[in-house]
């Protein structure tokens, strides 16, 4: 059983990275575009109107976690009873939709009319944005359960799949913003509404062909919504939290300063946003296994497989932010091509702080699949909830744009070696010690790595090309060995042999699928 999980896991691992690839690719070569087409000032903007509505849906945050849990958690039963669940999900999903929409609506156009800083000429453009995010927005929210249902399916290679289309169509959408005439604003939040809607239409299609539950008729049962709700309830308030830290934090910055400060931001969320998305693929595939695994009562193995995994979750991340580091003025150039004035200092803050955002992300597994996230909601959301007034209140007394990256790295670094080690100890009955000789592994790993890239970036030219190939070398050869040689036990290191051996010979015969 533990070696098919294992398969299961590597499997949905190599499926999801595929996915992460293209999905990576496309987004800078989109984004690179978008800029250069929409300019500084109507980046920012649609970024603006966009917090504000992401802000607005923050409730779907604390829902949607709730209905990965739940229907995940039922899966792993002996006689799992998925279609009253799916039904009753799909309904709240629906109403929270409409809800938020209606307070977009109301709300959201008051803020913008009212608070944002927006060129006269622009404002009509930001506004037609705004109602077109406001439609995307109503698509993904009820999206939710159906995403939901392919994940406790554990089929990771639907993601695989259409993302080709995604891609395509993201392709399809910056090549349309360059020829078509019209206000280019308003061109891309439509064709953005759009893609939305195709994609959730191909998710719906697939789920409803292969997943019975998922064509439930339409019901609501209380007792089942009122579980779910109670779970939630919980991470309302880190997702009132996180939506303060990250779109509340948008617009705040565009209070206080032009569309351009914000599309600064905005790129550097952009690059954290795909370190994220990077992990958030190995934590799909993993994630189901952990909370299965204490559904039917092997606590053990659950708590190892979530240790390991932040552990190598960690080092995952490592890979990419050490060369990324030491490249960063190259890498920016090659991907943006004319790179913002003062970009450089958001984006290394956004890379070190998507070093603690893996441990966080990573442990919070653990708190997940116990069920009982009411300490967890009270304590971490607390920095979220600090950054904001923080925040307002060093811009009020003249403190730069990137102050905002520095409080958010300082809080994601209390997170992942303060709060949540001390949480998994006390909810989920982790040793201490070993989540912290664990952490305290981590830590070494990074250090002992650095060393050769740090020195072979100083003495290099990295903006030539010798130079960069040799300091992107240095730097993942010298992670790779330390983490092989001091990262891993031996025990583990004979495991990815295995696995790497097992996936060869499947791809090889054509069995991967």
């Amino acid at each position: 059983m533990a070696d098919s999980n294992n398969r299961t896991i590597a499997r949905n691992t190599v499926f999801l990275y595929s996915r992460l690839i293209i999905i990576m690719l496309v987004t800078l070569y989109t984004s690179r575009v978008t800029l250069k087409v929409l300019g500084v000032d109507d980046y920012g903007i649609y970024q603006s109107v966009a917090g504000v509505v992401s802000f607005l849906a923050f409730l779907n945050n604390a829902l949607a976690t709730g209905t990965s849990r739940f229907i995940t958690f039922e899966m792993g039963k002996k006689d799992p009873k998925t279609s009253e669940l799916f039904a009753t999900l799909r309904t709240a999903h629906l109403i929270l939709a409409a809800a938020v929409f209606a307070a977009g609506e109301i709300i959201g156009l008051w803020f913008i009319y009212n608070k944002l800083v927006i060129p006269p000429e622009r404002f009509s453009a930001a506004v037609f944005a705004f109602h077109f995010s406001m439609g995307a927005t109503f698509v993904q929210i009820t999206q939710v359960p159906y995403n939901a249902t392919i994940i406790a399916h554990e089929r990771m290679n639907i993601y695989a799949y259409i993302s080709l289309l995604e891609a395509a169509m993201k392709l399809f959408l910056v090549f349309a913003l360059k020829v078509i005439l019209f206000d280019k604003l308003q061109v891309y939040s439509v064709l953005m509404c759009v893609t939305t809607v195709l994609i959730m239409m191909t998710y719906r299609i697939y789920c409803r062909r292969v997943f019975a539950e998922t064509r439930a008729k339409f019901s609501f049962s209380r007792s089942i919504f009122k579980d779910v709700a109670a779970f939630s309830c919980w991470s309302l308030f880190s997702s009132s939290a996180s939506a303060l830290a990250n779109q509340g934090v948008t617009v705040v910055t565009n209070m206080f300063f032009a569309p351009a400060a914000v599309t600064l931001r905005s790129l550097a969320l952009t690059v954290n946003s795909a370190l994220n998305v990077f992990i958030s693929n190995f934590r799909t595939a993993v994630n189901p296994q952990i909370v299965k695994k204490y559904a039917a009562g092997d606590h053990q193995g659950s708590k190892k497989l979530a240790l390991a995994s932040t552990q190598y979750t960690y080092y995952l991340m490592m890979l990419i932010v050490l060369p990324l580091f030491l490249l960063l003025s190259p890498v920016l150039k090659i991907w943006l091509d004319e790179v913002p004035d003062g970009l450089i200092p958001f984006v290394q803050l956004a890379l070190i702080q998507g070093l603690f955002q893996a441990i966080d992300t990573s442990l919070y597994a653990a708190i997940y699949a116990k069920g009982r996230i009411k300490e967890n909601a009270l304590i971490s959301p607390l920095l979220d909830f600090i950054q904001l007034p923080v925040i307002y209140v060093m811009f009020r007394l003249g403190f730069p744009p990137v102050t905002l990256a520095w409080v958010a790295a300082i809080c994601y670094a209390v997170l992942a070696f303060i709060v949540k080690p001390v949480l998994v100890h006390v909810i989920a009955g982790y040793g201490y010690g070993e989540v912290m000789k664990m952490l305290g592994k981590c830590a070494a790993v990074t250090v002992v790595s650095a060393v050769l890239p740090v020195v072979s970036s100083i003495m290099l030219d990295e903006n030539t090309v010798t130079g960069f190939i040799a300091v992107l070398l240095v730097s993942l050869i010298s992670s790779a060995t330390v983490i092989w040689t001091l990262g891993i036990d031996k025990n583990m290191r004979k495991l990815m042999i295995t696995w790497l051996k097992e996936l060869t010979h499947r791809t090889h015969n054509g069995e991967l699928k």
